[in-house]
């Protein structure tokens, strides 16, 4: 049984806990915060009788086998190698860490310390990945592909009122592109790899960080575009054109319903289903794959596409010129 303490108390920690539940290899022990109160509260929530608001202390408990890092992205770095350094494997919440750079390093850590770094990409590990794997081949040549996730943050409303808030902070790495478009880019490194080229173009807020963004990448005879959003909303489907037929499916972060239609005429769908006792909660997956890293499965393709999806956010990064 992989014991878990938790770093960060907001509600993408709720919903891991809530799919650690799911997991038969996996139990919360105990949370970490700097602030006492979250800390007790989190821990009611959860039924669990640990709490620690010193992290090097709870680094060095011997109740804890692994940690899931859930705080704003610029700290993940910090917090990860420090949990590494201590012996813990680690499971931290996507976007891994802000760079490339510093996603190679912790590989060296976690390596040197013969413990796992893991990064959770919830759509990566959803059945409807390998289900739109499957169904690529029946469409013939891939010419296009758009990825779509645009979903309107409640804290954006902060952000109006001159008020700053850490998913929309860019000394956070906080905004659109590593909070929500790295879903996409996740995914489109996932099923097609990495693009020969990349070109961004985004929207500045007034906190300083992207609340949109768009993404052109160029591969071989075919070509992607990528749209995400934090300050709007969109239901539009992501989609794949092949010669022979296009394939739709409803959600990039958690694919339900799945569509081919083909130019012939003919037609399909396929419905994902989730655990029935949490039908709302794809993160299970991700845990599942994580303990079977821990127990001993090969983490380098795992970790290879994380490498590769930050490679391509360094180079979306460093096309978007701003005035």
């Amino acid at each position: 049984m992989i014991r878990f303490a938790t770093i960060g108390t907001s509600k993408i920690t709720h919903q891991f806990v809530d799919a650690l539940t799911q997991a038969p290899g996996a139990e919360l022990v105990g949370v970490y915060s700097r602030s006492t109160d979250k800390a007790r509260r989190a821990s009611a929530d959860f039924g669990v009788g640990l709490t620690w608001t010193d992290l090097g202390e709870m680094l060095g408990s011997s109740d804890v086998d692994a940690v899931y890092v859930a705080s704003p992205n610029g700290i993940h770095y910090e917090q990860a190698g420090r949990a590494l350094e201590a012996g813990k494997h680690v499971l931290v919440e996507k976007p891994a860490v802000p760079t490339a750079a510093e996603f190679a390093t912790l590989l060296d850590e976690a390596e040197r310390h013969g413990v796992v770094i893991f990064e959770g990409m919830r759509n990566i590990y959803d059945p409807s990945v390998e289900a739109i794997k499957a169904l690529l081949g029946t469409i013939g040549q891939i010419r296009r592909v758009s990825l779509s996730f645009s979903q309107r943050s409640s804290r954006y409303d902060l952000v109006l009122a001159g008020k700053q808030v850490n998913i929309f902070d860019p000394k956070l790495f906080g905004g659109a592109l590593y909070d929500i478009g790295v879903y996409c880019v996740g995914l489109l490194i996932e099923l097609f790899g990495v693009p020969e080229s990349v070109s961004g173009a985004d929207v500045t807020i007034g906190s300083g960080a992207d609340g949109a963004g768009i993404v052109v990448a160029a591969y071989p005879g075919m070509a992607a575009d990528l749209s995400y959003s934090k300050i709007t909303a969109s239901a539009r489907v992501s989609e794949i054109q092949g010669e022979l037929g296009t394939l739709t499916f409803d959600s990039v972060t958690s694919p339900r319903e799945i569509a081919v239609s083909y130019l012939d005429g003919r037609s399909e769908t396929r419905t994902i289903d989730l655990p029935a006792d949490n039908p709302a909660d794809n993160m299970v997956f991700e845990i599942e794959r994580f303990c079977d890293l821990v127990a001993g499965a090969d983490p380098t393709p795992d970790q290879n596409r994380t490498l590769r999806t930050l490679q391509m956010m360094d180079a979306i990064r460093a096309s978007i010129i701003r005035p």
